[in-house]
């Protein structure tokens, strides 16, 4: 099913018409009906997030899911989640937006949207240049955890550690040939997390 039928779909299922929801998303309700249509058909992803705040579901769900048992119960099916850039697996790089571009991720159950590897600074957690990385949006990390970093305009892919007593973050590859990146103090203002490495998706190599 498609996001827009699926958008069509839970907002019934909460009673709202396109008015309203259109209301509560600060859009027309022409925009929900071309949402709902197709019309629109690469929705940008922070506007996804918030159709289903809106709705008080989650992102993925928008995403992909068939509701085949209950109510209120789902299913995973068939899913497909937003490409919304490239990551480096090295030196940082520009966040470069690929929106429309969609990957596969049956089976992956908790990712909210997937990032493209380049580099080889992960290489010891099996992640290369090229492979999909599945992220699950959230904006704190247990150290040890791989995440996805934004370094000022650039995006990284790094196994995070932060000190909270000592204001120290360091974010360390998985490739001896790479030095740990390391932010203390007001240097910590550039470095936001976007969200943790859930799975990737590997060529045939």
């Amino acid at each position: 099913m498609s996001i827009g039928k699926n958008i069509a779909k839970f907002r019934t299922q909460q009673g709202l018409s396109m008015e309203e929801l259109g209301q509560m998303l600060g859009v027309s309700r022409q925009t929900v009906f071309r949402y709902e249509n197709g019309k629109i058909e690469n929705i940008p992803h922070e506007k996804v997030e918030k159709i289903a705040s809106a709705l008080h579901i989650s992102p993925a769900l928008l995403y992909g899911w068939d509701n085949e048992e209950a109510p209120g119960t789902f299913k995973v099916r068939h899913r497909r989640l937003p490409m919304i850039g490239e990551i480096a697996c090295g030196e940082p790089i520009y966040a470069q937006e690929e929106w429309g571009h969609y990957a596969e991720a049956d089976g992956i159950e908790d990712a909210d949207f997937c990032l493209r590897a380049r580099g080889d600074s992960m290489t010891g957690a099996r992640i290369f240049d090229g492979d999909i990385v599945f992220i699950h949006a959230q904006n704190s990390l247990e150290n040890g955890e791989i995440g996805a970093v934004i370094i000022g305009d650039e995006a990284t892919l790094k196994r995070v550690y932060y000190y909270p007593d000592k204001q120290k973050l360091i974010l360390l590859p998985e490739n001896n040939a790479y030095e740990p990146l390391v932010y203390i103090g007001a240097d910590l203002e550039e470095v936001r997390i976007i969200g943790k490495a859930v799975a990737f998706q590997s060529r045939v190599r």
